[in-house]
């Protein structure tokens, strides 16, 4: 009895499944620091593919950024919505600020905690953040001596930043910002008294989430 020929099967080309791209609205009061830090996130090539993260820049007036900030968001997520925008995420950046605190903070908070708007904020001051960067830092700072720690390792003495010195060691400074934020748990230190931190440490997994 003779073997039963076998048509062979076509080769067919393996399609390689990419992640859906999440994109995220970010609203930040800097004028070059924090812009320039999310540029550099988003020009990273692991991130490129993972997400779009669309930069806002509110000019908002002195002594009400925070609130002004999150109420921009909320307006704008509200437009995407008529428009049916696809937005997964709106961030809002902003800093507590030391010695003399942002007013309407609790306000911002609660009004973005309404609507959905996720919140990154430093404290004292984005500098923390970066500062984070290079080292731990676990003693309460004011703004202008958190501007000094960041200086001290990158040697900026104005606005803006090489994002190239940053991307590198952002992993260790979200581990470090996390575990300022389990100290102060811990601690029962609770906002805005809960000096340094940062959660741009919780932006930075939400861009990263799908690629790691």
């Amino acid at each position: 009895m003779g073997r039963k020929s076998q048509t062979p099967k076509p080769l067919r080309r393996r399609v390689a499944v990419r992640a859906p791209r999440k994109t995220l609205l970010v609203f930040c009061v800097g004028e070059r620091t924090e812009p320039d830090y999310l540029a550099a996130l988003r020009s990273q090539r692991e991130i490129r593919d993972v997400a779009s993260v669309d930069i806002q820049i509110e000019m908002a007036t002195t002594g009400s950024a925070p609130l002004t900030l999150v109420r921009a968001a909320v307006a704008a997520k509200a437009k995407a919505a008529r428009e049916q925008a696809e937005i997964d995420e709106v961030w809002c950046l902003f800093d507590v600020e030391w010695p003399r605190n942002h007013p309407h903070l609790n306000e911002a908070i609660t009004l973005a905690a309404q609507n959905d708007i996720r919140l990154a904020v430093s404290n004292p001051c984005f500098e923390i953040w970066l500062a984070l960067h290079f080292a731990d830092h676990g003693a309460w700072v004011d703004n202008g001596g958190a501007r000094q720690l960041r200086r001290k390792h990158d040697g900026q003495l104005d606005k803006g930043l090489n994002g190239s010195l940053y991307m590198p060691h952002r992993h260790a400074a979200a581990a470090r910002a996390a575990r300022l934020d389990e100290r102060h748990r811990r601690d029962g230190t609770a906002f805005p008294d809960n000096n340094p931190s940062s959660g741009m440490h919780l932006l930075l997994a939400s861009v990263e989430r799908n690629g790691r």
